[in-house]
């Protein structure tokens, strides 16, 4: 059995490559493969899988974007960390999914149904009622995106509007969200749950600690390592390190531009 695994959390897929080894000690494992970008190319070149793991969320935006780059023919196990709309259509047109961190009896189930789907049906495209749901997905929805977050302060909360932040970041087992005006406030969210929850064109995710505000960015340099370091108002001190598997999808970003 040969599995693909696309993946932009180092530790996230190192997880499930072992966990799919013990539940099959024979399978090839290929990847990870990190971005929209590396996969789209990395399909065109036509492999052939078995079955594909792939993250919702990647580097470069959501992963729905390869269906409509290439023709994916392998069948598809979706991994979410936080994305109930997904879900709700997954189980409705019978796509199946794992939620983060992966379980490994859930993994084992999933592996199971998509050996029966293949067995039974032996459809030449076993993905049709995947790019129905995508399309589906893909109908323009004004509320898929936050535009403001209610915060506590002393003894009352208040708005703060989505266009008043400059970043989200995470410290000590907190997450914090950064306003222009240099106010922080504390907020009950992950970081892997603000990234879903934040309009792709406003926020991007620079590493495992930062989501930053387009419009937050002073300045940005090269780093060691093919890395970037950016620096942002209003607080240029801030230690904010593109990773390298990243760097092209920010530069695109940075430039207005989705990958």
């Amino acid at each position: 059995m040969k599995i693909l695994i696309v993946e932009d959390e180092e530790l996230a897929a190192n997880r499930l490559a072992q966990l799919i080894r013990e539940i099959e000690p024979e399978v090839e494992i290929y990847g990870p493969l990190d971005t929209i970008t590396t996969t789209v190319a990395h399909l065109n070149m036509k492999p052939v899988y078995d079955l594909i793991f792939l993250d919702i969320q990647l580097a470069d935006g959501k992963s729905f974007s390869i269906f409509e780059a290439c023709n994916v023919l392998t069948p598809v196990i979706f991994i979410t960390a936080y994305d109930e709309y997904a879900m709700q259509a997954f189980e409705l047109n019978s796509i199946d999914y794992l939620l983060k961190p992966v379980n490994r009896e859930k993994l084992k189930l999933s592996i199971e149904k998509f050996r029966k789907l293949k067995e039974y049906y032996g459809i030449e495209n076993p993905n049709d009622q995947l790019y129905e749901m995508i399309r589906n997905l893909k109908t323009p929805n004004l509320a898929a995106y936050k535009d403001r977050f209610l915060v506590s302060k002393g003894d009352s909360m208040i708005p703060v509007k989505v266009s008043e932040i400059a970043c989200f970041y995470a410290e000590d087992k907190e997450v914090f969200l950064l306003t222009h005006d240099n106010k922080r406030h504390i907020i009950p969210h992950s970081i892997e749950e603000l990234s879903t929850k934040l309009d792709p064109k406003l926020f991007f995710r620079v590493n495992r600690q930062f989501i930053l505000s387009v419009d937050s960015i002073r300045k940005v340099h090269n780093y060691f390592n093919f890395k970037l370091k950016v620096e942002i108002l209003p607080d240029p001190r801030l230690e904010i390190i593109v990773s390298r598997a990243k760097t092209t999808a920010f530069k695109a970003w940075m430039n207005g531009e989705l990958l």
